[in-house]
Order: structure tokens, then sequence, then C-alpha cells
């Protein structure tokens, strides 16, 4: 595309196929540490952090974000590691999109545990639901009257007591049959079956219409 180099690093967030169609740029796996830097050095005028490493690898330190935006170039951070990222750093410069990057710049959320998930390190299909999406379905179905506070809370509990890559919806609500009746449970299960929406990816394809604006400036 024509403008300013652009690069993004995107995995699990949303699939490869979905964000070309909205921007061709340079895409990237989850970002580690060092790759804002090598970035930098190669040219890129523009980084969209998304997804970015966070227990397998190092992170994505503070410093090469702020090397970047010391040298002039544009970061915007979404959805994952780069919400986090972004609600940290937008004191320096760096630009937040999105729901989640809201709720970590809120205090609302605070734990990278929130955005973690394991995927197919092929194909970056997750392999696990992220907290953050089970919290905003969950208080979906409190909004619309499928369940109550006091039921989404005991569920809520029982996501965080899971360690992320065994949070699934399937496993969450099973265990909760302890504490739930089962025709609550039903009813959950047929709203997240039909309605749940996955933040992460919405949040995804904000960062990147707002980067395709930024790229097609002069």
């Amino acid at each position: 595309m024509h403008g300013r180099k652009a690069v993004v690093f995107l995995g699990p967030s949303l699939d490869i196929e979905t964000a070309k169609n909205i921007i061709d740029v340079e895409f990237k796996p989850p970002a580690e540490r060092g790759d804002i830097f090598r970035v930098v050095q190669e040219g890129a005028e523009i980084i969209g952090l998304i997804d970015g490493v966070f227990f397998q690898a190092c992170a994505i330190a503070h410093r090469e974000i702020l090397y970047a935006l010391e040298e002039g170039v544009k970061i915007i951070g979404a959805s994952s590691m780069g919400a986090l990222r972004a609600s940290e750093l937008e004191l320096y410069g760096m630009e937040g999109v999105g729901k989640i990057y809201e709720g970590y710049k809120k205090g609302e959320l605070v734990s990278d545990d929130e955005v973690a998930l394991i995927f197919e390190p092929g194909t970056f299909k997750p392999l696990s639901e992220p907290l953050v999406n089970i919290r905003y379905n969950l208080e979906r179905a409190e909004e619309k009257g499928i369940i109550t506070k006091a039921v989404k809370e005991k569920i809520l509990k029982v996501a965080k007591s899971l360690y992320y890559p065994e949070r699934d919806y399937g496993r969450i609500l099973a265990i909760a049959e302890d504490e739930v009746e089962k025709d609550v449970l039903e009813r959950l299960k047929k709203f997240l079956n039909e309605e749940r929406r996955n933040l992460k990816r919405e949040d995804a394809v904000e960062a990147l219409k707002r980067l395709k604006e930024l790229a097609m400036e002069q």
C-alpha cells in the first residue's frame, strides 16, 4: 500500500485473512523482546502492536517502545499485549484503541492474565478463552437478565481459579455446576453458543482500521 511503512504484530487475536482484507501491510507473529527495536531499525514508521508473547518467551520491553516513540515511530496498541503496553505508555505517545485498552487504562483490568491464552504455534488458532472475553460475555449475560450478578461472580471466580491454558467455557460451566442451578447454566450455555462475542478480535479489527488511517496520511 502507499503511504508510510507499517508493521503489525498479530497472532491469535485475529485471523490473518481478515486482517489482510482490512489493511495490506507486513504482518509479523506475536512480538517478543527485541522485535520492536528490529522493525524500527528496518524502517518501520508505524507499528501495530496487537499480540505479543507473555509467558512463552521474554515479553516486549517498555524501553524498546519508548525508543521507537523517540525515533518518531507511531505505535498503536490494542487487544492483548498492545492494550496492556498502551495503557502503561500512553503518556509517552503510544496510542491505545478499543475496550480492552480502556479497561486497563481505567484500572478495571489489571493483570496480563486477563488477555493471556494458548494457541497453535503454526496457525495462531486460539486453544483457550482469554479471561477478558469470559468477563465481557458474562457481563452481557447479566445485562440481558440471563444470569444474576451473584451467578456472574461465581462463574468468574471459577474462571479465575483456572490456569490460563485451561480456560474454556465448557470446562468453566462444568465446574460451576456445583454452585449454580442447572436451568440457569443451560440458559447461559445457549446464550454463549448463539451470542458470545470476541472482544479481543473486535479490538484488533478497530486497531487495524485506525492503523490504515495513519498509514494513508502523508
